[in-house]
């Protein structure tokens, strides 16, 4: 019995049955010819969803990504120095103490897995900064992930793989060229370093990096184009700006821009261990979309109420008939 034939005979009902119905539909979507979006919020990459998402790229079984700074760098961070990750299984019981001396190793906590600073986010900045460094003197400018896409299709990094690099989803998505955005880039260690560099001047120009008001416009303009061959669906891997950034786009084409040929999304998607509020972006039900004119009446609707981590590769290997 394989992974799909597993979810087929086991997955019933409750969110077992709300993550085989959604993954159903994504399969029905994408063989009507649809496309999707897929949001990454949280530390998805840490938990190496590249595993599975990866493959997802190659496949064309996803056609663009939205994520937050952080998903961006760790994915290339694990790339890079995954040997020297350090897993804590007793995260929970940590103390304060246990903490301090974490830091002290210049171990950087998510959750259960400790990022390396020496080897991966200063390994980063030096390639990195050399691409930035480059586009300031020549007077260009380009987004966050375009950045990044560079420095991995260069090649200069790949001295220092240590995992396999087909379990990279960045990597599966600049080889792709595959559409991005990176809202809120700015909160990101990356984009710390970015800012550093401005205040001390080793980059003159801020404007260097392109900003999320060009992601917005960027965006539009594949939103627009990609929707009038294609009916475009919403996957969403938890809350936050990943998600609300992107889904906004159709809204705004429609009320600010006065478009009126423009599709919704066709459909979505939310994977989310956010307790349903009042106030809650990532707690809002998909129906609340429908009043934001994000989705229709009858666009297919679905949210699994779980961790992503088990959720996510589970749906994926579902997908891709694993």
């Amino acid at each position: 019995m394989n992974i799909s034939q597993f979810i087929d005979h086991h997955y019933r009902h409750f969110n077992a049955a709300s993550l085989k119905d959604a993954a159903k539909a994504y399969k029905v979507h994408l063989d009507k010819g649809g496309q999707m979006l897929v949001t990454l919020a949280g530390a998805m990459s840490s938990a190496e969803l590249g595993l599975s998402l990866a493959e997802m790229i190659r496949q064309g079984k996803v056609h663009a990504i939205s994520c937050t700074g952080a998903n961006l760098e760790e994915d290339v961070y694990n790339l890079v120095a995954h040997d020297h990750y350090v897993r804590i299984p007793n995260w929970r019981e940590l103390t304060p103490q246990d903490e301090q001396k974490l830091l002290d190793k210049h171990l950087n906590r998510v959750t259960d897995t400790c990022i390396p600073e020496e080897e991966a986010i200063r390994r980063i900045e030096d390639a990195i900064l050399e691409v930035w460094s480059d586009a300031d003197k020549k007077g260009e400018a380009y987004l966050p992930h375009e950045y990044f896409y560079k420095i991995l299709l260069s090649g200069k990094l790949k001295q220092h793989y240590q995992i396999d690099p087909k379990n990279s989803w960045l990597l599966a998505a600049a080889e792709k060229n595959l559409p991005m955005v990176v809202p809120g880039w700015e909160d990101s260690t990356t984009g710390n370093i970015f800012a550093g560099h401005c205040i001390k001047g080793t980059i003159k120009n801020p404007r260097t990096m392109r900003s999320g008001i060009e992601y917005m416009t960027r965006f539009s303009e594949w939103y627009m184009s990609a929707s009038k061959k294609h009916d475009i669906g919403f996957f969403q891997i938890g809350g936050g700006i990943a998600g609300d950034f992107p889904i906004c786009v159709v809204p705004m084409l429609h009320q600010d821009l006065e478009y009126t040929d423009v599709k919704c999304w066709k459909y979505f998607c939310q994977i989310s261990d956010s307790t349903t509020s009042y106030g809650s972006y990532s707690g809002a039900v998909p129906n609340e979309k429908i009043t934001w004119g994000k989705l229709e009446v009858d666009t297919p609707r679905f949210i699994v109420e779980s961790d992503a981590t088990i959720v996510a590769p589970l749906m994926f290997a579902y997908i891709l008939g694993w």
